[in-house]
C-alpha cells in the first residue's frame, strides 16, 4: 500500500515543477515585453528633446557680404538679436588696430576680435549694449556714433569704438563678437565656429 502511493505523489511533484517552471518562463517573457513596450514608449519623448532640424537651422544666420561696401553697415537677426555687420575701411582699421588695449576698460586687440588679413574688414557683433541691454546707435549714416566713431548708447551714455570695444560709460564689457564663419563664397554664417576655434576673420 505504501509503494503503491510513491509514484503518485512522485508525479504530482513533477507536474508541480513544470508548472513553476512554466510560470517562470512566463514571467521572463512578460518582463522583457514590458521592459521593451515601455522603451519603445520612451523613444518618441527622448527623440523629441533633440533639436529638430528647422531648430538648428534657426541657430545660424547667413549673410551674403558680397553687397555690402566698404563703410557699409547692416543688421540682422541671429537667435532673436541684433547683430552689427560692417565692412570697415582701412582708415577705420589702422584706427582700431592703434588702440592701445591697456588703456581699455575691457582689454583686447582689434585682431583677437575680427582676426587679421583679408578679413579683418569685417566687423560682426551683437549689437546689445552690455550695460542694461539696449540698442546702440551707430548703424546709419545719420546716428550718433559716439566720441569714437563706433557706437553711442543714449540710454546711460556707452561710447564704443570702431571695434565694438566700451571706450566710455557705464558698460562693463566689450560688444560681444558671436561665433561665426566667412566661407570662400564670401557668405557670413554668424552661429558656426571657427573650424580652428577662434574668433572671426578666417576662410572656412
Amino acid at each position: 500500500m505504501a509503494n503503491s502511493a510513491s509514484p503518485d505523489g512522485a508525479g504530482a511533484a513533477g507536474t508541480h515543477e513544470e508548472g513553476a517552471g512554466r510560470r517562470d518562463f512566463l514571467f521572463l517573457a512578460g518582463g522583457a515585453f514590458g521592459a521593451f513596450a515601455t522603451g519603445a514608449s520612451l523613444w518618441p519623448l527622448l527623440d523629441s528633446l533633440n533639436p529638430a532640424r528647422d531648430t538648428l537651422a534657426a541657430s545660424t544666420t547667413e549673410v551674403d557680404l558680397a553687397p555690402i561696401e566698404q563703410g557699409q553697415a547692416i543688421t540682422v537677426k541671429w537667435r532673436g538679436s541684433p547683430v552689427f555687420i560692417r565692412r570697415r575701411t582701412q582708415k577705420e582699421i589702422a584706427e582700431a588696430k592703434a588702440v592701445d588695449p591697456d588703456d581699455l576698460p575691457d582689454p583686447q586687440t582689434d585682431e583677437q576680435r575680427f582676426g587679421s588679413g583679408a578679413r579683418e574688414q569685417w566687423l560682426v557683433v551683437v549689437g546689445v549694449c552690455t550695460h542694461l541691454g539696449c540698442i546702440p546707435l551707430g548703424q546709419k549714416g545719420t546716428d550718433n556714433k559716439g566720441e569714437y566713431g563706433g557706437w553711442f548708447c543714449p540710454c546711460h551714455g556707452s561710447h564704443y569704438d570702431i571695434s565694438g570695444r566700451i571706450r566710455k560709460g557705464p558698460a562693463p564689457r566689450n560688444l560681444p563678437v558671436p561665433p561665426y564663419t566667412i566661407t570662400a563664397e564670401n557668405k557670413l554664417i554668424i552661429g558656426k565656429e571657427q573650424p580652428d576655434g577662434g574668433q572671426g576673420g578666417k576662410t572656412a
